[in-house]
């Protein structure tokens, strides 16, 4: 993808945003930006405004961030940090202890460990998702929304503000993670099911 400053992401938008008739606070909404990026809304905000990022070292980044998906995972799945930390002491072979410390903004992990939360998170970017500035966070966002505009059928996906198929898709996949042994066997036995079932389907 092509490397472009923020500003002239923005240009690019705004120019689409006009020629398409949408609501420019409806394509570029903070919140689901904020989300995305796990950046503050407020940031978001402001970057969007054409303001300056806030002045923050490396560890504040990693830090904020990785809180935010965190406390996005338990708002959304509903569950208790203790959960939470549960599941990443056992993916990463760390201490529940250290698991809570990291998702409470308290303590920053290392490289490797970084890595295996990118994974734990399914984190699209690596590292560089958690380490890069908040006005390069958004813009690998912003860029990614213009070049889905941009292809063929582009036209037709819905705004950043609403939520597709695959942004569920992939947040169903992450909350599999977390379940239980004998509820991923459930789980594992129903999706088996159903390919069984098109493949059917299929021959007919």
């Amino acid at each position: 993808m092509e490397s472009t400053p923020l500003p002239e992401t923005l240009r690019r938008l705004d120019a689409l945003i006009r020629q398409e008739g949408l609501e420019r606070s409806e394509f570029l909404d903070a919140r689901r930006l904020a989300l995305r990026t796990a950046l503050p809304e407020h940031v978001v905000g402001t970057l969007l405004r054409g303001g300056q990022p806030p002045v923050e070292t490396v560890n504040e980044r990693v830090r904020s961030r990785i809180k935010a998906l965190a406390d996005d995972r338990l708002a959304r799945a509903g569950r208790r940090m203790s959960d939470l930390a549960g599941s990443i002491s056992r993916q990463l072979g760390v201490s529940a202890f250290w698991a809570r410390q990291v998702c409470a903004g308290d303590k920053v992990p290392s490289v490797e460990l970084l890595h295996g939360l990118v994974d734990f998170f399914g984190i699209e970017g690596g590292e560089a998702f958690f380490t890069a500035p908040a006005d390069e966070a958004l813009n690998r966002e912003l860029r990614s929304m213009l070049a889905a505009r941009s292809a063929p059928g582009g036209r037709a996906a819905l705004p950043a503000a609403a939520p597709g198929r695959d942004d569920v898709r992939g947040f169903a996949l992450r909350q599999a993670r977390e379940l239980p042994e004998e509820r991923w066997n459930v789980l594992n036995a129903t999706l088996k099911a159903l390919l069984e079932l098109d493949d059917q389907e299929g021959d007919r």
